[in-house]
């Protein structure tokens, strides 16, 4: 797996079903309730794997793409805390409008409905320091550095970019996002770490390895 130099490699790597990977995020939640946050480079798979998450814990996902919106390209997080995270541990439904989406007329909301007992949010820079602190479980996705870009190309011009386009968004996103996760490594808060990479997947299957802060899988 080609990775950027200062992201290690996790291991030993694991395939696991739904089953297994259900009752290992229970264990990581208090009493089946918590906040869940899913970070990876640009292509990894996050978004796939949030929904995924989402799917088994009967949970709703946040993207930080919308809370970005307009607004900042890394600097999202207080939003997230205030507006989604707080409001959610307290009970209430999640419907928040950021304040790009009132200036520049987009409709509808960020939002959670009440009762939701598993928060996902997901996007590049979710594991940060700042979101983690207020988290329970942080999940890094790791992805091979071209097939990350291959999937990041591919989907940017089923988007409705231009090939030269989706190339040069890219290069101009890499420029924001490879210095901030480098210096913030939210991988080393992971409490697991799943695999998108060819060379560790395998079909009907999740590879995932233990995080930094999960050092084995409890049985």
């Amino acid at each position: 797996m080609r990775l950027h130099p200062e992201e290690p490699e996790a291991g030993p790597w694991r395939l696991v079903d739904d089953g297994e990977l259900t009752a290992f995020l229970r264990r990581l939640l208090p009493d089946g309730r918590g906040v869940v946050l899913v970070d990876g480079r640009s292509g990894s798979g996050k978004t796939t794997f949030a929904a995924r998450v989402a799917d088994l814990l009967d949970g709703a996902v946040v993207h930080s793409d919308d809370l970005s919106w307009n607004h900042d390209a890394v600097a999202w997080d207080d939003l997230a805390v205030a507006h989604v995270i707080q409001p959610w541990r307290r009970g209430e439904a999640v419907e928040f409008r950021p304040p790009a989406w009132v200036e520049r007329g987009r409709d509808g909301a960020v939002r959670v409905r009440a009762g939701v007992r598993v928060l996902v949010l997901e996007g590049v820079g979710a594991g940060r320091a700042s979101l983690a602190a207020h988290a329970d479980v942080v999940v890094w996705v790791q992805s091979d550095r071209d097939e990350a870009r291959e999937r990041g190309l591919r989907r940017d011009v089923e988007l409705g970019r231009t090939p030269e386009e989706a190339v040069r968004f890219w290069d101009e996103w890499m420029i924001t996002e490879e210095p901030f996760l480098a210096q913030d490594r939210p991988w080393e808060r992971a409490d697991l770490v799943v695999g998108s990479s060819q060379a560790v997947r395998a079909p009907g299957c999740t590879t995932v390895a233990p995080g930094p802060a999960v050092r084995t899988f409890r049985r």
